[in-house]
């Protein structure tokens, strides 16, 4: 299991947001369907998408600013990281993740 410090976005201005922006990755964590777009960062990030049990089920290391990543609808947890994030702690698909604030 890993814990990561998260910050939990709620609304829909806040998810719209998000990190764009940002001279920094902030951890966060949200619930969207199937896909997110890094158009207007200026950082790549890295990115988990989880299943109901909070385990990874698809994960994407660095993704860049200014593209769009898709999954299968049917997993709606998403986090996004900073950069390493999946490196530093071994996260692999199946690894159980607690978001705590």
């Amino acid at each position: 299991m890993v814990d990561l410090k998260v910050k939990r976005l709620e609304t829909l201005k806040e998810k719209t947001i998000g990190l764009i922006g940002r001279e920094s990755i902030a951890p966060i964590i949200f619930e969207t369907r199937f896909g997110i777009h890094t158009f207007g960062l200026k950082l790549p990030i890295d990115v988990l998408i989880l299943d109901n049990q909070k385990k990874v089920a698809v994960l994407k290391e660095s993704l860049s600013p200014n593209r769009i990543f898709l999954w299968s609808p049917r997993y709606k947890i998403v986090l996004e990281l900073p950069t390493g994030t999946i490196k530093k702690h071994n996260i692999k698909k199946g690894t159980q993740i607690q978001p705590s604030p």
